[in-house]
């Protein structure tokens, strides 16, 4: 069974940056979409980004657009979200995720779309303060 373990959350103060990396174990993420999802207290875990399987396309909720960015590196086995010009509203919990299913990378940002991921990680808490 595929294995995903995010690392780099932490506290930041606003305006900052953080990079947070999800590695993969057991098999090779070549065929997987992959994404990031956060829950914040008390809401509904959302899509923050998601990348296709060759990484050409990526996708962003409109409240990260222009500051967070997806990557992957399917020879490292590995996907990351570079997270610039943090705000308070960005505390949450990050999921990284990953289904071979393209409706995970067509629907990442749509309510609901949680329901599609075959694989979560652990979670890596983001909190964003001063």
């Amino acid at each position: 069974q595929l294995q995903l373990v995010e690392s780099g959350g932490g506290l930041v103060q606003p305006g900052g940056s953080l990079r947070l990396s999800c590695a993969a174990s057991r098999f090779t993420l070549d065929y997987y979409y992959l994404g990031w999802f956060r829950q914040a207290p008390g809401k509904e875990r959302e899509g923050v980004s998601c990348i296709s399987n060759s990484g050409s396309s990526t996708k962003y909720a409109d409240s990260v657009k222009g500051r967070f960015t997806i990557s992957r590196d399917n020879a490292s086995n590995t996907v990351d979200l570079q997270m610039n010009s943090l705000k308070p509203e960005d505390t949450a919990v990050y999921y990284c995720a990953a289904s071979r299913n393209f409706l995970l990378f067509r629907l990442c940002v749509t309510k609901g779309a949680s329901k599609l991921v075959g694989y979560w990680g652990q979670g890596t808490q983001v909190t964003v303060s001063s």
